[in-house]
């Protein structure tokens, strides 16, 4: 059974059709990558199942629920938690207020004037297993915009954890870093998967991280799917090759 399903898929701003009957299914505990060149769709398509964007047409179902026409707030309640392609933290906020703040609304707490010592010892607890996971214990009093680029997208992928979703979407994590952030923000990733069994969608440039990562990988050009498969059935294929990863003879 899958976690979610895109059904036939399409989105129009005017005359210009930026997705086109794009389908993509997503099972439980499966990484997903979505790839393709600028202008390919993949963004829009990534903002329609986030619900950034409602579809002109076709359908978005999660966990058996048709969420086409759920606003991205209460997706995120349904258990669907996203990054974005900017780096979105609080910079004036340490690493670990950073973290409580999503712990608390995920737990209901959000809007309590204060908490009991139970429920905000819970809150801590949560927070301090969120920063271990992110390696970020060290680092936890630190205003989040004294950190690194790296260190800064490992923070808004915890925050985002931290709402406890069951589809984490990752708008190109590794964008503008080294090849030491890349790796961990890869190593991330890959704990999130196997060790948690979490479902991930991920939108990535870089395809080192995406052969390294993906069970499966869907390549999209011109708003419409290119491919999808396996990496091997990926990267062994000759219209891949000629429209995205550069190596066939168009």
């Amino acid at each position: 059974m899958s976690l979610l399903r895109a059904e036939q898929v399409s989105c129009s701003f005017g005359s210009l059709k930026a997705v086109s009957d794009v389908s993509l299914s997503i099972a439980p505990g499966e990484l997903r990558a979505l790839i393709g060149a600028n202008g390919a769709g993949k963004t829009t398509f990534f903002n329609l199942i986030s619900g950034f964007l409602a579809p002109t047409g076709g359908a978005i179902i999660f966990d058996g629920i048709d969420i086409t026409g759920v606003p991205a707030h209460r997706r995120v309640g349904m258990g669907i938690a996203r990054t974005f392609q900017i780096t979105e933290v609080f910079p004036d906020l340490s690493v670990r207020e950073n973290l409580r703040i999503p712990v608390e609304v995920a737990s209901g707490m959000a809007r309590h004037a204060w908490l009991s010592r139970g429920k905000s010892e819970a809150v801590m607890e949560r927070v301090d297993e969120l920063l271990a996971l992110g390696a970020l214990a060290d680092r936890s009093e630190r205003l989040a915009g004294e950190l690194s680029h790296g260190d800064q997208r490992a923070i808004e992928i915890l925050m985002a954890l931290a709402l406890k979703p069951r589809l984490l979407l990752l708008d190109e994590p590794t964008a503008g870093m080294g090849d030491q952030e890349t790796f961990d923000i890869t190593e991330l990733i890959r704990r999130l998967h196997r060790e948690h069994a979490l479902s991930i969608l991920l939108v990535e440039h870089d395809m080192r991280v995406v052969f390294h990562l993906a069970d499966r990988i869907m390549v999209m050009a011109e708003g419409t799917v290119l491919a999808d498969g396996t990496p091997e059935q990926i990267a062994a294929d000759e219209r891949v090759q000629s429209a995205y990863l550069g190596q066939g003879d168009a």
